[in-house]
This record gives C-alpha cells, sequence and structure tokens, in this order.
C-alpha cells in the first residue's frame, strides 16, 4: 500500500491575538490517478535512459566508422573479445612524402606511425592483427614495416588480395604471417618513377634501396636473400616487367610467409601468441618476487 501524508493543524491555546497549534498527521492512500501518473513517470524514465544508451551506442559506432575510414583502424577489444586486440589495415598505395593522384586508394604513413606507437604504449592493446594489400612509396612502405618489427606486442599479419612490391616488407614484418590461398605476391626490382639522372650513380643509389628491402624481408622470413633477388630478376614470369609472381602456397613454399590461412586462423594464431606472452610474463613476475 502507497501513504501520502496530509497535515492538518488545531488551535493549542491563545494568548492575546497569536495562537499555537498542535499538528496532527493523518495519513491515507494515494489515489488511482496519482498511481497511475507514479506508473508514468517511472516509464518515462526508463524510456529516457533507453534513449540515452542507444544514442550513446550510435555515437561510439560514428567514431569507430571515422576512425576506420580515415585511419583504417578499429580497437577490437571493446567488442568484448579475449583479448584486447587492434585491427590495422594497410589498404592500396603507401602514400610517403609525396601525395598520390585523387582517384588512387591509398593509406598515409603519417597516419600509420603514431597509431603504431599509440598500440605500443596502450597497456590496453595485447596484440595487432595487420591486414595487408598492394604496395606503394618504398621509403614510407619501409619505415612502417620497421615499425611493426619493432613492437613489443605480439603481431600477425594476413595478405589479401596482392601484397606487391613494400607490401612484402609489410607482410613479414608481423611475427607471423598468413596470405590466403588465392593472395599473390610480386617481388620486383626497385622502381623508379618521375625524372631520373641515367648516371652510374643512380644505378648504385637504387642498388642499395634494393639491396635493404631484400635484406629486411629475409631476416624476417624463412627465404634467403641470394634467393630472394633470383626471383626479383626473374624474366619469364611477367610479360612487361622483371620479377615473380607467387600465389598463396607458392609463397610459403619459398618461406616468404608463413602459412596459407585466412581471418580465423590469423586471430586464432594472434590468442595464442598473447596467452604464450601473458603466461612468460607471470613467470618473470613470480620471479621477481622470489
Amino acid at each position: 500500500m502507497v501513504w501520502m501524508y496530509t497535515i492538518t493543524s488545531m488551535p493549542f491555546f491563545h494568548v492575546k491575538r497569536h495562537s499555537v497549534h498542535s499538528v496532527r498527521i493523518k495519513k491515507r492512500p494515494l489515489s488511482n490517478n496519482k498511481k497511475q501518473f507514479s506508473r508514468i513517470a517511472g516509464r518515462m524514465y526508463i524510456m529516457s535512459e533507453e534513449r540515452k544508451n542507444a544514442e550513446d551506442a550510435q555515437e561510439k559506432r560514428n567514431r569507430e566508422n571515422e576512425e576506420i575510414r580515415e585511419m583504417g583502424t578499429l580497437d577490437l577489444g571493446e567488442k568484448g573479445g579475449r583479448h584486447g586486440i587492434q585491427l590495422l589495415t594497410i589498404i592500396g598505395e603507401i602514400e610517403g612524402h609525396e601525395a598520390v593522384s585523387g582517384n588512387t586508394k591509398a593509406t598515409k604513413y603519417e597516419h600509420l606511425l603514431p597509431r603504431l606507437a599509440e598500440m605500443e604504449e596502450d597497456p590496453g592493446t595485447e596484440g595487432i592483427l595487420i591486414l595487408n594489400t598492394l604496395g606503394g612509396d618504398v621509403e614510407a612502405g619501409l619505415a612502417i614495416a620497421e615499425m611493426i618489427a619493432s613492437l613489443s606486442k605480439p603481431t600477425v599479419s594476413l595478405v589479401l588480395g596482392g601484397s606487391h612490391s613494400i607490401g612484402g616488407p609489410l607482410a613479414v614484418s608481423a611475427d607471423y604471417s598468413f596470405i590466403v590461398p588465392t593472395g599473390t605476391m610480386i617481388v620486383h626490382p626497385v622502381r623508379s618513377t618521375g625524372m631520373f639522372i641515367g648516371v652510374i650513380q643512380s644505378y648504385r643509389n637504387m642498388e642499395r634501396t634494393q639491396d635493404r628491402i631484400a635484406r629486411f624481408i629475409s631476416d624476417h622470413s624463412r627465404i634467403s636473400q641470394e634467393r630472394l633477388v633470383e626471383l626479383m630478376l626473374d624474366s619469364t614470369q611477367l610479360v612487361k616487367d622483371v620479377g615473380t609472381m607467387l600465389e598463396g602456397e607458392d609463397a610459403v613454399r619459398e618461406g616468404l610467409i608463413d602459412e596459407v590461412g585466412g581471418i580465423s586462423q590469423a586471430f586464432a594464431k594472434l590468442h595464442e601468441m598473447i596467452e604464450k606472452r601473458r603466461s612468460s610474463t607471470a613467470v618473470q613476475s613470480n620471479n621477481r618476487e622470489n
């Protein structure tokens, strides 16, 4: 039973023109109209909370969509997964010091480098999944690859479609690499666009750049530098170019990629690496305490 209280007064005594009253409190049940008003108010409060939660969820989705559109990244740990995993996509050409044409999809390295630094310092980030396609600016791509390779967090890369040119170092820069069965990787010599001075110094400069790329790939995969250069200079594979196109199984057979697989295999491997890192960290912490 719900009660409301009303206050009535009665005279107690009189002194000249002033009177003092005692207070008597009566209680009576609320009317049906007031009960109904209380129920309506409760429902309105619940609807207000639901509307606020829906608006907050929509705002969060908008932020995520904006992050994907502008940066190509997404925090998968906020989705309630087992581990704090960051998704990093490298789509289209790597855009370095010069902007690509307006009709070309590009990944800007000035966007990726700060994000990678943030992932390294973020205690909530336990692993990074990298989706990799195509190629682009050599210096910018090599800088991103070096950054990924130096991360202390477990990293897994997945080659989708084609990973060409500087996409090779990006694919092997992770701790473990996958390629889908229909994925391709094209390895070829370093190219130059724009004005080129035809002197021996220019050739030597390009040769040294190519050696840097080949050395990085061989250091982070199972292929030797000699075999990689041999594939780069193969003139029998491509019609209008020098180099070799490797499909999924071929890339694994040559030692360029670790395994053929898709997104589920990449996630499974990354979860496994994170669990191993957690166990290792726990053991080290116990040893320091003892």
